[in-house]
């Protein structure tokens, strides 16, 4: 008779260390006076982004019409912002959430997120508070902030803001990789050669903070008031793993709409189903978001990093072809 495989994945030691993990991050936003809130995993609503695979289930119960599709949230952004324009204030939360992507040695349907937010900081000032959060868990590092164009500049010798499609290809290329999958789309191109070839060529042992994002890779994100074509978006990385991405938040509902619409085009143009635009958000944004930035950690990762393991089996207890 053939035996299921029914144990964790994860050692009792790791099992530990989340909980330690998740006690220091509480412990650091207690004394920061940021309020842990909890917002719903299942919504009425995904995410429009393109490069964001949403997992939908159909619900039936009592109030329901009809059997009724809920998105299972890639990140608890949209209601934390509901939360913000309702007043809350300050706010963080360690949560569960889904996305239906790829399984690999950093990937897993679902993962452990920390999202928090910022009444009151630029990009700049959430950069420095990540930074002071991450040298409380894994211990101190050197820590670097380079612009995302200076970054391609110094690993693949383009300037994404200004080369054409064409150009980016051939540089991609040129390092014996195939782009052919995604040559007809520049953002495709960028976020493999920023997998591939930028994040690769970043130092193991320092923290890099990349800034300043094309603008079309930030959908939530204001624009630069001084260079529109990127935004305020920043992501972390360390030990070849990213494990933030932040913005310094879009707060006007009308052009978020318009951005929400334009990822439904793209969409539609990709041959993918589009996802309702959640109005909630929207009459949220509507209502007034105060000026805030916020960021989403991998929790998972940043255990990976302290426990010095490289697949992320090692740190959940059971990964989603286990669960």
């Amino acid at each position: 008779m053939h035996t299921l495989d029914w144990r964790p994945t994860a050692s009792r030691q790791a099992i530990k260390a989340r909980a330690d993990i998740q006690r220091q991050i509480r412990a650091f936003f207690n004394e920061q006076d940021v309020l842990e809130v909890e917002t719903p995993l299942l919504c009425r609503t995904g995410v429009t982004d393109l490069h964001l695979v949403n997992a939908v289930t159909y619900l039936q119960g009592q109030g329901l019409p009809d059997r009724t599709p809920y998105y299972l949230q890639t990140s608890p952004e949209y209601p934390m912002k509901r939360l913000l324009a309702a007043g809350i204030g300050d706010c963080f939360q360690i949560s569960k959430v889904v996305r239906d992507e790829e399984l690999s040695l950093r990937h897993n349907f679902e993962f452990s997120m920390l999202e928090w937010y910022r009444l009151g900081f630029d990009d700049q000032a959430l950069m420095s508070e990540v930074e002071e959060l991450f040298k409380l868990l894994l211990g101190t590092m050197p820590v670097r902030r380079i612009s995302y164009q200076q970054a391609f500049i110094e690993a693949l010798a383009v300037d994404p803001l200004v080369a054409s499609r064409q150009e980016i290809a051939e540089a991609i290329r040129a390092k014996g990789i195939d782009c052919d999958v995604v040559a007809e789309d520049k953002d495709g191109l960028l976020n493999l050669a920023m997998s591939l070839i930028v994040e690769p060529h970043f130092p193991q042992d320092t923290l890099t903070f990349v800034y300043h994002f094309p603008s079309s890779q930030a959908v939530l994100a204001r624009k630069n008031e001084n260079d529109p074509r990127v935004a305020h978006r920043f992501e972390a990385f360390y030990q070849g793993l990213e494990l933030a991405n932040g913005f310094w938040e879009l707060t006007d509902a009308m052009e978020q709409r318009q951005r929400f619409i334009e990822d439904n085009q793209k969409r539609r143009q990709a041959g993918l189903e589009e996802v309702p635009v959640d109005e909630r958000l929207l009459a949220a944004l509507a209502h007034g978001l105060p000026d805030c930035s916020g960021v989403a950690v991998g929790v998972d990762r940043l255990l990976m990093i302290k426990l010095g393991v490289k697949n992320i089996k090692e740190v959940v207890t059971f990964p989603s072809l286990l669960a």
